[in-house]
């Protein structure tokens, strides 16, 4: 398997690459930090450590997530990358208090900076490396269909925006002599990635509620269906829910009672297969009907 096809970079692969990334730019922005003494700069490596961390427990749950469905999950374990996003927009909230705490005594004891365009190179080349490393994150992402690598692409993408708006500051700062706009950005750069925090977190939460399919995917399922309509075959009771990469699908298929068991069974599995080749990640359970009967659904004894 080439190292340069889509294939090649599995979920597991590209959090590994991301651990190594997160290490590297770590270094740079650190050093950036350090030569020039600017807040703005801690800033944007405090979040390094943030897409390590997050790197790391995404590895972890993408492992988790893996595994075959069991006794105890007989569904499987692919909810667990929606526990990678939670940790990781838990750790980004974390990160931006961390930071607008460290920016807000710069506010009123504002520092002279040092060696700036040694800083701005080092803290541009980490950008690089990040914004890269997101842009094939999100193309395995859709591959996989996997929200622990979309949630670290998006902080990524973050992390590569919170960047842009350090070296421009500090390039700010630079040309003005305002020390303050150093805090003041660092600041910025902290509410920016708080609201993505939130946004991640919120996403988790959606996924752990087992949400529908996506409108097109729901569009491929009754484009599928549509095949094997007739006049003495027709669905109903179409229910839909994702699970980490895994999507699920139940319906009923109602047909003449004088039908042969065999024969009904045989056009459950056919359609059962359609639905299955059509959706990539897909489990379909079709139940059979007599065409006169009708599930009764929403009785108060169903509660009991």
């Amino acid at each position: 398997m080439s190292l340069f096809t889509w294939s090649f970079w599995t979920p597991k692969r590209m959090l590994k690459a991301s651990v190594f990334v997160a290490i590297v730019t770590i270094v740079l922005k650190t050093g950036a930090w350090y030569i020039t003494d600017s807040i703005g700069l801690l800033s944007d490596a405090m979040e390094s450590f943030v897409n390590l961390a997050s790197a790391l427990f995404g590895l972890a749950m993408v492992t988790i997530a893996e595994r075959p469905a069991d006794d105890d999950h007989p569904y499987g374990h692919h909810k667990a990358e929606y526990f990678s996003s939670g940790f990781e927009g838990a750790l980004i909230i974390a990160a931006a208090a961390a930071i607008i705490w460290a920016a807000g005594h710069r506010v009123f004891n504002p520092q002279p900076l040092q060696q700036v365009g040694w800083g701005l190179a080092l803290s541009v080349v980490s950008s690089a490396l990040n914004g890269l490393l997101a842009w094939v994150m999100f193309r395995s992402a859709k591959t996989y269909r996997s929200i622990a690598l979309e949630a670290d692409a998006r902080h990524l993408v973050t992390d590569v925006w919170t960047s842009a708006g350090v070296v421009v500051g500090i390039g700010a700062v630079a040309l003005t002599g305002w020390l303050w706009l150093d805090a003041l950005v660092a600041i910025g750069v902290a509410l920016n990635i708080l609201w993505e925090g939130f946004q991640l977190m919120w996403r988790s939460s959606q996924g752990l509620m087992d949400g529908a399919l996506e409108p097109e995917v729901l569009a491929e399922i009754d484009k599928t269906l549509e095949e094997f309509r007739h006049p003495t075959i027709r669905f109903d009771h179409l229910t839909t829910r994702r699970s980490g990469q895994r999507r699920f699908v139940e319906l009923h298929m109602h047909m003449p009672a004088s039908w042969s068991l065999g024969r009904a069974a045989a056009v459950r599995t056919s359609v059962e297969q359609a639905l299955m080749s059509a959706v990539p990640g897909l489990r379909a359970n079709v139940q059979l009907l007599p065409s006169d009967v009708e599930p009764h659904f929403g009785d108060e004894a169903d509660l009991i």
